[in-house]
């Protein structure tokens, strides 16, 4: 399964994005399932209804609702870690969605991200020192 980031569903969603076309290319092409976490949707929701088009927004829901996409419940007591990481990646700065896939990172035991944010997910470790991989930069 690999963890869905927010720059990935813009990519997926506009066609003006630079990415889009790389995106599309591997959500064609692999057939492994997708999770993400709800302060990632929230964010992707934003961006797509304010740039490009609410249908893309219905859209995203729409891959949700069938488990195209799945989506992780952050547990509550996961919270103060979420706090860390943001503490710990302030310079970058981190972002409560960014943090919540490190935490889903953690939880799944693997950084296999889709991602169109290679600074910051370069920079994070989950489990503090584990890399994530960034598996569409890898696919070309």
């Amino acid at each position: 399964m690999f963890i869905v980031d927010t720059g990935f569903l813009i990519a997926l969603q506009d066609k003006r994005d630079a990415h889009h076309a790389r995106a599309m290319r591997f959500a064609e092409s692999y057939a492994e399932g997708w999770i993400s976490s709800w302060p990632v949707l929230t964010e992707a929701c934003y961006i797509l209804s304010s740039r490009v088009h609410f249908d893309c927004v219905m859209a995203l829901l729409d891959d949700v609702q069938s488990g195209v996409l799945q989506v992780w419940e952050i547990p509550a007591e996961r919270l103060p870690r979420m706090q860390a990481l943001m503490k710990r990646y302030k310079k970058l700065p981190m972002d409560l969605a960014d943090a919540s896939l490190v935490l889903l990172a953690e939880h799944l035991g693997h950084g296999r991200i889709l991602t169109t944010d290679q600074r910051d997910f370069g920079a994070y470790r989950f489990k503090n020192r584990e890399p994530f991989e960034d598996v569409m930069a890898r696919s070309g």
